[in-house]
């Protein structure tokens, strides 16, 4: 591999350009390519970030002279097909959450990455995130016993738009793609998958055919609990909060920020080599290519995550 590791990214919304400011930060890695799902986007993403190479269709991109790697951004339903051909093809990928939206598709992913022998890793971003790594090594020494796992996830998506407020070519999913996140989190903080698990969800959209509220509950054998509330109906403050309730402490995370239950800022520089959750991760990503080693949120670590919200989409 050469000194610069080139990575083709597979999208051109909100996400690609999260994951672009990451990696500029990195002085190991340069983007040669982009592959898009709209021309006149993804020729204006290209010029932005000076792509010197743009196209809609990845398998030309990871084609291209020197491709180590695609970070794949693009729309869900897309996620298992790219990063089967993108490691077929020879290339380690870095799979945007969730690798799949079928426990069937997310169990070929890690099928490929045991075949073709590359690196595969997805953004289950809250890993990396300074606030929630600070409360992992808590749990870890000791220090905290998690009681309880609260958290809301709150949006306003009456029409098919992303995060950019652009028309959206595919249909987004409170339980495949948002409770990923947290379902993922709760098994990571806990090292436990759950003995018990369950969700409810409200009417479907008229137009939009999904649900627009949903709940979700967890527990591990270790007796910790978590309480998801979704909602795409929010006509407020959007994100996630996340509420950790241990025996020696209260701590509300929002992304890379922590606060203690009486809102006072929590100390996490340090923990991470970024401030930025997604660099942390893109960062792990890059190192364990490097290193030939597995990386903390391998395809393969992740599969528990897909197979819970298995069982709690058979709950529904």
């Amino acid at each position: 591999m050469a000194e610069r590791m080139g990575v083709v990214v597979a999208g051109e919304g909100a996400i690609a350009r999260q994951h672009m400011a990451a990696l500029r930060r990195m002085d190991d890695v340069e983007v040669v390519g982009v592959a898009g799902g709209d021309p006149d986007g993804t020729a204006r993403f290209a010029a932005e970030f000076e792509i010197p190479r743009q196209g809609l269709d990845l398998a030309e991109m990871l084609d291209g002279p020197g491709v180590d790697a695609a970070i794949l951004a693009s729309p869900t339903p897309v996620h298992a097909a790219q990063a089967i051909a993108a490691m077929e093809a020879g290339k380690h990928a870095l799979i945007e959450i969730p690798m799949a939206d079928s426990l069937a598709d997310a169990e070929a992913v890690v099928a490929a990455q045991r075949r073709t022998g590359v690196t595969a890793m997805v953004c289950h971003t809250r890993r990396f995130n300074p606030s929630h790594q600070w409360v992992h090594r808590r749990i870890v020494s000791g220090d905290l016993t998690l009681q309880h796992l609260i958290v809301s996830t709150l949006f306003f998506r009456r029409e098919n738009k992303n995060a950019l407020g652009q028309p959206r070519s595919w249909t987004d999913h409170l339980l495949w793609h948002h409770a990923c996140h947290t379902v993922d989190l709760f098994l990571h903080q806990t090292g436990e998958e759950p003995a018990r698990a369950w969700a409810q969800q409200g009417p479907p959209h008229p137009e939009l055919g999904i649900a627009m509220d949903m709940t979700v509950g967890l527990q591990a054998p270790s007796g910790a609990l978590c309480t998801l509330a979704l909602s795409f109906n929010n006509d407020g403050p959007l994100g996630t909060t996340f509420r950790y309730i241990g025996d020696t402490g209260t701590y509300v995370a929002r992304y890379d920020d922590l606060v203690d239950g009486y809102d006072k800022p929590v100390d996490t520089s340090g923990v991470g080599e970024s401030a930025d959750g997604i660099e942390n991760q893109d960062r792990e990503f890059i190192a364990a290519v490097r290193e030939g080693r597995e990386p903390l949120a391998s395809a393969a670590r992740c599969l528990p995550t897909m197979q819970t919200l298995d069982r709690l989409e058979r709950t529904l």
